[in-house]
């Protein structure tokens, strides 16, 4: 009796593995696209990511909780919420890596369960005829009680055996259900981090109203500045011969803001003295970059600094990032361009101090103006919803510079 009641349970715990085994019972729905490699490498990108981006909004709030223009402020506040943003669409991507990696590993388990399923069920649908046979009816038959000792034998190295070689096949069980618990929690994580996206996104939206209003003064200006800008997009017979105007305008102004102010009328003109000859300029020399310096958006990089791109090398980093992703100012400076250019999308230039010049290709929207100073990490705009793909270009005198040099 104690053996058809071991059979029974056994047979019960393999009918319920086999019952697991069947390849929709918890299959985690969607294509997983990358390799395994691929995907650990995105997870660890995007957890490293998603700090940076936090570590860097925890500095900007600082930074705008001390600032006693109201301008600055607003401008910081703008830039931790991008952060913000950033951070949320790195979080996004790492339980996207996780939902990818768990449901790669339970398709390889459910090709496994599936190689043993049918030597399971056999086994299982055997054992069930053994525990159905009453006891009664083998003693009252000729013979019956040696074959219920040979049977009981038999089954005293038989169960252990049993339970040895389904070792491998229970514990592949236990994994998938710790898979399934692992994917819930990577979507709970999703859930949650697309509700802090679209929070971050309306925050900065009013952050961005109040910024517009603070600046309404200075429009007329930024609106004559932004139709030369576009005049001049308009004449370069390409984006080099833009930036390199760009640059020489940037120069142009830093050379009359270097001019000395007028020179008052003398109370005595027949006693003035003769300016003394002005000192000869020192050497060029080449200027510290923009620090910090950050990359745009957070991505996948498809192009490096240097490698092959048509019948030219690449000047700057190509990246694939989130659709709708929130593109930021890589360093503080001053916007030269903003707008549309043949073949770029919407771009954005921005002059740095000592001759530095970024250059950002590939938004589908523009949240900046032509003269606006933005600090590091403040909002520009969006990537494409549709096949994004955002360039950064960084020049030193109009000589292309691989960024990569400078990211901390």
């Amino acid at each position: 009796m104690r053996h058809a009641f071991v059979l029974t349970a056994l047979a019960s715990a393999l009918a319920a593995g086999a019952l697991l085994m069947v390849p929709g019972a918890s299959a985690q729905r969607g294509a997983v696209l990358e390799g395994t490699a691929e995907t650990r490498a995105a997870l660890a990108a995007a957890l490293a990511a998603r700090r940076a981006a936090e570590t860097r909004s925890a500095r900007l709030e600082r930074e705008a909780d001390s600032a006693s223009d109201a301008l600055e402020r607003t401008a910081r506040e703008a830039a931790a919420v991008a952060a913000r943003i950033q951070q949320a669409e790195a979080g996004i991507a790492a339980a996207e890596a996780r939902l990818a990696l768990a449901a790669r590993e339970r398709a390889t388990l459910r090709e496994q369960l599936g190689r043993e399923q049918q030597p399971v069920m056999h086994l299982t649908a055997a054992l069930q005829q053994f525990s159905r046979r009453p006891l009664a009816l083998s003693l009252l038959r000729a013979g019956s009680v040696e074959d219920v000792v040979h049977l009981r034998a038999l089954l005293d190295s038989t169960v252990p055996q049993v339970r040895a070689r389904t070792a491998g096949l229970r514990a592949r069980l236990a994994r998938s259900r710790e898979l399934q618990e692992e994917s819930f929690a990577a979507t709970a994580f999703l859930r949650a981090e697309e509700a802090r996206l679209a929070e971050r996104r309306r925050e900065l939206a009013a952050l961005e109203t109040r910024q517009r209003e603070a600046s309404r003064e200075a429009r007329a200006f930024a609106a004559r500045e932004a139709e030369r800008a576009l005049a001049l997009g308009e004449e370069a017979r390409d984006l080099d011969a833009l930036v390199a105007e760009l640059d020489r305008a940037a120069a142009l102004r830093t050379r009359l803001a270097a001019l000395p102010g007028p020179l008052l009328r003398p109370a005595r003109p027949e006693q003035a003295l003769a300016a003394p000859a002005a000192e000869p300029a020192p050497a060029a020399t080449l200027a510290a970059p923009p620090t910090p310096y950050l990359l745009p958006v957070d991505g996948r990089t498809v192009r490096g600094f240097g490698e092959g791109q048509g019948a030219s090398a690449s000047r700057g980093l190509t990246f694939v990032p989130r659709p709708g992703g929130q593109v930021v100012a890589p360093a503080a400076g001053r916007v030269a361009f903003a707008g549309s250019y043949r073949g770029y999308g919407r771009i954005v230039i921005i002059e740095h101090a000592g001759g530095w010049t970024s250059l950002v290709t590939g938004l589908a929207r523009t949240d900046v103006t032509v003269g606006e100073t933005l600090v590091a990490g403040a909002p520009m705009g969006i990537a494409a919803r549709a096949d994004p793909e955002v360039t950064l270009e960084l020049r030193s005198g109009g000589e292309p510079v691989n960024p990569l040099r400078f990211v901390g």
